[in-house]
């Protein structure tokens, strides 16, 4: 009977182990929740989640960024990542450059977001948003980060923000 124990305690911290490893989770939060997303148990926080979405839609993206953290600690909600990443495509659209920080860090956002969603096909359906799905935000925020001729067209300048 000791010797058994003994085998399961040693197979749940190898396992244990072996997700911390593949998982990489940065904080206490993202480990838990990650744990809690394993086994089917993770849920956001719905309120944060509105407040967040309202000072989304308030144009304040950096507040807006802090209550989706809240609202899903544990970076494990692809329609709560999806808007993280679109927050940072707008606040880094700018109508003669784009900022390439703001940018880069809602392409990872989305694409974890991807990842996360199921079959990897994210939309979200949301009357106040010019793109719906992962992939289009992806498109905009690589098209972003490329330099190419339609950079210096003056005719950008009346380009919408999407």
């Amino acid at each position: 009977m000791i010797r058994a124990l003994g085998l399961v305690v040693t197979v749940v911290y190898a396992a244990a182990i072996v997700w911390a490893y593949t998982s990489q989770p940065q904080s206490g939060a993202e480990a838990i929740g990650g744990l809690a997303f394993t086994v089917g148990a993770y849920r956001i926080d719905e309120q944060a989640f509105q407040d967040a979405l309202g000072l989304f839609r308030q144009e304040q993206f950096a507040a807006s960024r802090s209550a989706f953290d809240r609202a899903d600690p544990a970076k494990r909600d692809a329609r709560t990542q999806f808007y993280v990443a679109y927050s940072f495509y707008r606040e880094g659209w700018r109508r003669f450059y784009s900022d390439d920080a703001l940018f880069k860090q809602g392409l990872e956002t989305v694409n974890r977001a991807i990842a996360l969603a199921p079959g990897s096909r994210l939309v979200v359906d949301d009357a106040g948003l010019m793109m719906h799905s992962g992939e289009e935000l992806r498109s905009e925020l690589e098209r972003g980060l490329r330099t190419d001729a339609s950079d210096f067209n003056p005719a950008r300048v009346f380009a919408p923000r999407k």
